[in-house]
């Protein structure tokens, strides 16, 4: 069975839909994925532009601003649902292991 898109998110498409809370453009996002992260997780510019494109076609982010080359999004109400069900699945997750491994030592 083919899998929806966007139905989970990859940890870089979780933080890059967090970062456009507040608008910002690429480069920003660049800087403030490890920056939230500590250093943990890291983005690509081709995978960062891609995903920041798919967003748009999916009505997740919309471009706000255009200054020469450097464009700047922000989060729809359709991304800001998707960004919370992605929270919702992940917190399940931390709560499954955590009752799986209640009581070991």
């Amino acid at each position: 069975m083919a899998r929806i898109k966007f139905s989970t998110l990859t940890e870089q498409m979780f933080y890059t839909l967090l970062c456009l809370k507040e608008e910002c453009c690429g480069m920003d996002i660049l800087d403030k994925i490890p920056e939230m992260t500590d250093n943990r997780v890291n983005i690509g510019s081709g995978t960062l532009y891609t995903l920041l494109e798919q967003f748009c076609e999916c009505d997740m982010i919309r471009e706000t601003k255009t200054e020469g080359r450097r464009r700047s999004y922000i989060l729809t109400k359709t991304g800001r649902e998707i960004l919370e069900k992605e929270y919702m699945r992940i917190c399940a997750q931390a709560e499954d292991y955590r009752r799986f491994f209640s009581g070991d030592k």
